[in-house]
């Protein structure tokens, strides 16, 4: 019997390269596209990286008119931008390469395509957010978001396509990128300066990478699942201000300037998830709580600081 073939677009990016790391102690065939190869501390052995653009569709139907067992898409990038300021070429590179994508992939033996979506689609809506929330789009990235996971639910009612939408909240953890949040906050406390910041007075909801990806290997066995949105999130509000206080603490050292950053125009003060459906239709919550995740991914920025 042939080995599950996994296809993972955006692979060599920080959840991307912990879920083909996971993947491949399954012994599974793997293949990756991104639009550049892998650093060297994110290549993971056995795998196939393919390196071109997804918004180009002579480029896919080149490399990925194929069969593959598995999808996980978590192509593009995050940027919350304003539309007048280049919010059109964060449309393209999230829902123009996923009509790309879904053009040319043979279904005969997909069993699962998920769409790792974003927590910025539930935009203003009051927390907790629960996946039955109208989505109120509040950039470009969050409007592309919105229109994937409408695009491939009329998908799933017209053509039975199998896809599972997983909604991110914020994932963090060894060997993110550093111009995200926790990875800029750490750095600035590891190297004692000075750093603006704003109040803090947003809650958020944080999510080690290790549960995240346990949940997307999850969601790709679980027949249930088919069809939905499901939050994946701890559940467990936490403020901006308290993270920013939590790794000063953690490391000894750092000076966060409050109030020196503005908030971005529209976000929402409160974004934490309800987990209940993740609990009910994957059995899933996670396993690593805040203090234990934080640690170990401060640890990680140490090692890799000296």
């Amino acid at each position: 019997m042939n080995s599950p073939h996994l296809l993972v677009i955006g692979g060599t990016g920080f959840i991307g390269h912990h879920l083909l790391r996971a993947s491949h102690q399954r012994d599974w065939k793997m293949t990756s596209v991104s639009l550049n190869p892998p650093p060297k501390e994110r290549f993971v052995d056995d795998v196939c990286y393919l390196n071109f653009d997804m918004t180009d569709s002579s480029l896919v139907k080149k490399y990925l008119d194929k069969d593959f067992d598995y999808v996980v898409n978590l192509g593009g990038y995050i940027d919350h931008k304003l539309f007048m300021e280049g919010g059109r070429a964060l449309i393209d590179a999230h829902f123009s390469a996923l009509q790309n994508l879904l053009e040319v992939l043979p279904r005969r033996r997909l069993k699962r395509f998920v769409q790792i979506g974003s927590s910025d689609e539930y935009g203003n809506a009051p927390a907790p957010q629960h996946e039955n929330q109208r989505e109120q789009a509040i950039s470009p990235y969050s409007l592309a978001k919105t229109a994937s996971t409408h695009f491939l639910q009329m998908l799933h009612r017209t053509e039975n396509f199998p896809v599972v939408i997983l909604r991110l909240f914020l994932t963090y953890g060894p060997g993110q990128d550093t111009g995200r949040f926790l990875p800029l906050i750490i750095r600035g406390c590891l190297d004692d300066v000075t750093f603006p910041t704003t109040e803090g007075k947003q809650v958020r909801d944080f999510c080690y990478v290790d549960d995240t990806v346990r949940a997307i290997l999850q969601t790709l066995v679980v027949p249930e699942a088919v069809g939905n949105i499901i939050n994946i999130a701890s559940g467990e509000p936490v403020s901006i201000r308290e993270m920013i206080e939590k790794v000063c603490s953690f490391t000894g050292s750092g000076k966060p300037l409050y109030g020196e950053v503005n908030y971005r125009p529209g976000e929402n003060m409160s974004l934490y998830a309800n987990i209940s459906k993740a609990k009910r239709i994957l059995n899933w919550e996670q396993t690593t709580n805040l203090n234990i995740g934080l640690q170990k991914t401060i640890d990680w920025y140490i090692k890799d600081h000296a």
